[in-house]
């Protein structure tokens, strides 16, 4: 990937940057995003990986802060060779109760912002001939659970993207796909967890073993590493002919 321009949403921490240290460590070069540029994380995975990195700030609610950032990085990059969309937002409320604005929010970030990305991307990746672009689902694409409306709604829509997105580049070089991973080790998972021991006065240990008991047959945290590793894949050469996938990485859970 030496000399591919990568550009990872929503990677400051947590899943977003495990990927974008998979993709940095397979020689690509890295646009690190989040709301606000995360710099001391681009100079972090810059240094440790000898590739370049540039950290780039926009708010994927607003669609000119979108087409601020691609304008500019366009310019400076050329291409974006590979597109992840993994920023996400998401709140947890019954449907009755939901706050309209915050509906609209998880819509403009969960699959406007994808949207928009892949349509700004698409040219410069049609003119070179190649492109890979990785949508990240859940298992809450396939399934549903209670008071997440918004993020098995978007989840579920970002299947119907990629399904067109691959059909409608089929023959220019390009795939795209979705990765669909059950629970990962992210500090939003952990601090949740947390609560919940703290709440009940049981162990972590024993909260997390009963937390993840209840969702993946392996009973085991899905590894960041392990999802950064089939990005890696799908933007390999093997993965040519692989478009318009929904993988699970969920330890068994979606056919348990």
């Amino acid at each position: 990937m030496k000399g591919k321009w990568a550009l990872v949403t929503g990677a400051t921490a947590g899943l977003g940057f495990g990927i974008a240290e998979g993709l940095a460590g397979a020689g690509a070069n890295i646009v690190l995003h989040d709301l606000v540029a995360p710099q001391q994380a681009a100079d972090d995975l810059s240094a440790r990986f000898g590739v370049e990195v540039v950290a780039a700030g926009a708010d994927l609610s607003r669609r000119e802060s979108i087409a601020a950032m691609m304008a500019d990085l366009l310019d400076r990059c050329g291409a974006i060779d590979i597109l992840v969309n993994n920023a996400v937002v998401r709140h947890f409320s019954a449907i009755e109760q939901f706050p309209p604005d915050r509906w609209d929010e998880a819509l403009a970030v969960n699959v406007s912002a994808p949207f928009h990305l892949i349509r700004l991307a698409l040219p410069a990746m049609k003119r070179r001939g190649w492109g890979r672009i990785v949508n990240l689902g859940s298992i809450y694409s396939s399934r549903a659970v209670e008071n997440r409306i918004d993020y098995v709604t978007t989840k579920t829509a970002i299947l119907g993207l990629t399904r067109a997105v691959a059909i409608e580049t089929a023959r220019s070089g390009i795939t795209c796909n979705t990765l669909c991973p059950g629970t990962l080790p992210t500090p939003a998972i952990l601090n949740k967890i947390a609560t919940l021991a703290e709440t009940s006065g049981r162990p972590v240990e024993d909260e997390t073993a009963d937390y993840l008991g209840a969702r993946q047959p392996t009973q085991r945290f899905i590894k960041l590493e392990a999802v950064a590793a089939m990005v890696v894949f799908l933007c390999g050469p093997a993965a040519n002919d692989i478009t318009g996938a929904s993988l699970p990485i969920d330890g068994g859970w979606s056919v348990a």
